[in-house]
């Protein structure tokens, strides 16, 4: 499991949204009535990596590792010499990939 988040911030240039009332750059305190203080952290840093909260990461065990299963049965539709694999994702606690955003 990995220990922290890749950020893409650090390495493009993104200009920071801007307030649809005054059409100036935003700070954090426009976006704290919306969203959590650590996601702006996040949202608003320029460090490469972020360090993956050690709450999350034993959150993210309870189901990892992703069962891997190949996919025989469409290898053999396209007839391809390709071995396909995918990932069952619906283990998770929700059921979904969605809470992978790390």
């Amino acid at each position: 499991m990995l220990g922290s988040w890749y950020n893409i911030q650090a390495d493009i240039s993104v200009p920071p949204p801007l307030n649809p009332s005054t059409k100036e750059p935003m700070d954090i305190k426009d976006m704290e009535p919306i969203f959590p203080k650590e996601l702006l952290r996040q949202e608003v840093s320029t460090q490469r990596w972020i360090k993956i909260p050690e709450e999350v990461r034993e959150i993210y065990t309870i189901w990892r590792p992703t069962p891997l299963y190949r996919a025989k049965n469409l290898e053999k539709f396209l007839k391809t010499p390709a071995k396909i694999y995918y990932k069952w994702e619906g283990v998770s606690p929700p059921g979904s990939h969605k809470p992978n955003t790390s």
